[in-house]
């Protein structure tokens, strides 16, 4: 809700990179409610890391949940706005391209563009999954 979008570059998309990730956005948020919207990759809802959700949301009511996770449909703009924000990064990729002749600086590039957030968020009230958060 803060509009932040957040990226982490880990060497593999796996339960334990997950839980890093997620534990990376706690200190950055200190006691913050975190809502994590997610694709539907495995490991987003591997037994470690639904383990690691359990004990952090533990006696706590669903509303007061410090961690909430949403998986979105993948490859699904309409659903997930998540998609949105890739389809606007792959779009500049492309008009560059001409830049990137190894995929290194294809890396680069994109790196860049989020860190200097050179697209748009898509509006949350959109998206039906988001009226109980907004």
């Amino acid at each position: 809700m803060t509009g932040d979008f957040i990226l982490q570059e880990h060497k593999a998309g796996n339960g334990e990179n997950t839980i890093d990730f997620i534990k990376e956005l706690q200190k950055l948020n200190h006691s913050a409610r975190l809502l994590i919207i997610w694709d539907g990759a495995s490991y987003h809802s591997s037994e470690d890391f639904r383990k690691f959700l359990d004990e952090e949301n533990k006696d706590l009511e669903i509303n007061q949940w410090k961690i909430t996770c949403i998986k979105m449909a993948p490859y699904a703009p309409k659903e997930n706005p998540v998609e949105a924000i890739w389809l606007q990064l792959k779009t500049l990729l492309r008009r560059f391209r001409r830049f990137a002749k190894k995929f290194g600086i294809v890396k680069r590039m994109f790196k860049m563009f989020v860190k200097f957030k050179l697209f748009n968020l898509p509006d949350l009230k959109k998206y039906d999954t988001f009226s109980r958060f907004i």
